[in-house]
């Protein structure tokens, strides 16, 4: 046994808590949860059956923790995890599952198994097979503080251009501010529109907020990967950030996964309650909206639908904020099929994009997207997630689909009532 995989295997039993133990005992094996899965529902192949991708962590919990499963160890009828078993797994634990939770939502059990994958890839880093991308990607945001290697400069750079283009300041290090507010590396790199359209709705509502310097990024990577000690560090940098400049409340981006980093798992990998609230950027302008701080003028009159990113919407409960948004400014809006809580994942999250090796298949799932696409006819694709964004664009460039793809925030500040 290597020294890798004792760490993983190790790794494998201390995840398996009581949630886990009840969600393996309860199974039916009913396959609903393939037919829930893109992966599987766009290759037909069973090896992507959600349930099927657990089986390395099912075989330990049931050697480890059940009565039959001891006495079968104890002589010698079950079969051993090995390290190739968990190279062959990789692939299907990192490549074939973005995390959406869509199979969750149909177990007959209510087995949660977007839980259990996050907490297999605890065992799969610890055992030395995560996915190569995703590792570089972690090195990078421990060692540098963004997964695609920014740094502040860069950030400084794109504040000096948004301060340029809107005439608004760009607060930074404000002690007091009621708003912390985070980007995505997305966000800085390929849509600086953002940050823009935040600093003009923000100037309308009176806001008062604040970017840290040392607390820019959103994207938690130790997360996608499995590394519990790395995403509590990446985490801490936001906390820390948060108590120093004694803010209400930390707004996270436009960013599926960092809202879920931040948000739900951040205080159980700090151990500890947040001094302050953590609301998703749809939540805040909606409140805006209701208190009645910014008001919109005109609607767009090009027939727009909405992506439903899964770590928002599915697994964070921010359903209608977008659609009364939407409502104010979409003249033509319509709804995907299985739009909102059951809506088709982009094929991107939980690092699928940021691994390469994953592409073909992401593309091959991404039929299910194009499918949705079709349906309503519309050529404006709305979304509030820079990741979603970034591969939805990847996947109607490949199926030569000519729809445009905006953010929210952005659509919001176009239609913004300014200087009343």
């Amino acid at each position: 046994m290597s020294a890798t995989l004792e760490k993983g295997l190790n790794a494998f039993k201390e995840v398996i808590d009581t949630p886990i133990a009840s969600y393996f005992s309860s199974c039916v094996h009913c396959g609903l949860c393939a037919e829930a899965c893109l992966f599987y529902n766009e290759t037909g192949e069973e090896k992507y059956t959600p349930i099927h991708k657990l089986e390395p962590l099912r075989r330990v919990w049931k050697q480890e923790y059940t009565l039959l499963g001891k006495l079968a160890k104890m002589l010698g009828l079950s079969k051993p995890v090995t390290d190739a078993e968990l190279a062959e797994w990789e692939p299907l634990v990192y490549d074939s599952c973005t995390m959406c939770g869509r199979c969750s939502m149909v177990c007959p059990v209510g087995n949660d198994i977007t839980y259990m994958i996050r907490k297999m890839r605890e065992g799969m880093a610890a055992s030395g097979h995560a996915q190569e991308d995703l590792i570089g990607a972690t090195t990078r945001a421990v060692n540098i503080g963004s997964p695609m290697g920014i740094k502040w400069p860069a950030v400084l750079a794109q504040i000096k251009h948004v301060q340029a283009e809107t005439g608004i300041e760009v607060p930074v290090e404000r002690e007091g501010a009621d708003y912390l507010v985070l980007m995505s590396s997305m966000e800085i790199i390929n849509f600086p529109e953002y940050l823009s359209a935040l600093c003009r709705i923000f100037k309308q509502a009176g806001v008062s907020w604040t970017l840290a310097q040392d607390a820019f990024e959103a994207t938690n990577s130790g997360i996608q990967i499995g590394a519990s000690d790395l995403a509590r560090e990446i985490v801490s940098r936001i906390v820390v950030a948060a108590e120093r400049l004694k803010v209400k409340c930390v707004i996270s981006p436009e960013c599926g996964h960092a809202f879920t980093a931040i948000r739900w798992e951040g205080p159980n990998l700090m151990g500890r309650p947040f001094g302050f609230e953590v609301k998703h950027i749809l939540e805040v302008l909606d409140e805006l909206r209701t208190a009645g701080k910014i008001k919109t003028t005109g609607k767009d009159a090009r027939p727009l639908t909405y992506h439903d990113p899964c770590q928002i919407t599915r697994r964070g409960g921010v359903v209608e904020q977008p659609r009364r948004l939407l409502g104010d400014v979409a003249a033509d809006f319509r709804e995907m099929p299985d739009a909102g809580v059951m809506n088709w994942c982009c094929g991107g999250g939980g690092g699928v994009s940021a691994n390469s090796r994953a592409e073909p298949l992401r593309l091959e799932a991404f039929k299910v997207k194009k499918r949705q696409l079709e349906t309503t006819g519309v050529h404006t694709l709305v979304t509030a997630c820079a990741n979603c964004r970034i591969v939805l664009e990847e996947g109607l460039e490949h199926y030569h689909m000519k729809v445009d793809v905006i953010g929210l925030t952005e659509l919001l500040a176009d239609h913004l009532v300014e200087g009343e």
